[in-house]
């Protein structure tokens, strides 16, 4: 069998997978059931991603005042390991920034999404029950 013919045939196999995907929930999981995520878990999520933050925080740039003396002595002496250091460091420094960025928006969204959750619930349950307080005196 030649190469192109194989090709095709894989192709073909492929397609028909894909196309008989069962339909419903999860696609072909077969489950049935959705996936939930309860308010615990996501303030247990935001609560680990504070945690790397502060930890992170504390421990990231501790080394800066080091690099810059040893830099500057470097560069002092005529070695460009001191201009290679600085290169580390601000790369370093932009890197742990984003990562310190990323944890606090991770923190601040799943607060909020917890928060704005239980909010939409007692308003929902404030609706139903005016609703049916509303049956009864009709």
């Amino acid at each position: 069998m030649s190469f192109d013919e194989e090709w095709r045939q894989l192709r073909e196999a492929a397609a028909m997978r894909l196309n008989s995907v069962p339909d419903g929930p999860g696609g072909g999981s077969g489950g049935g059931d959705d996936y939930v995520v309860t308010a615990p878990d996501l303030k247990a999520v935001g609560n680990e991603a504070q945690e790397l933050f502060h930890w992170f925080e504390a421990d990231a740039f501790h080394a800066g005042a080091q690099t810059d003396t040893a830099a500057k002595a470097l560069d002092k002496d005529g070695f460009l390991t001191g201009s290679a250091m600085w290169t580390m460091w601000d790369t370093w420094r932009t890197q742990a920034e984003t990562l310190l960025s990323a944890c606090a928006h991770i923190h601040n969204h799943l607060e909020d999404t917890v928060i704005t959750h239980v909010n939409h619930e007692e308003q929902l349950v404030t609706n139903f029950s005016v609703s049916l307080i509303n049956d009864h005196f009709k």
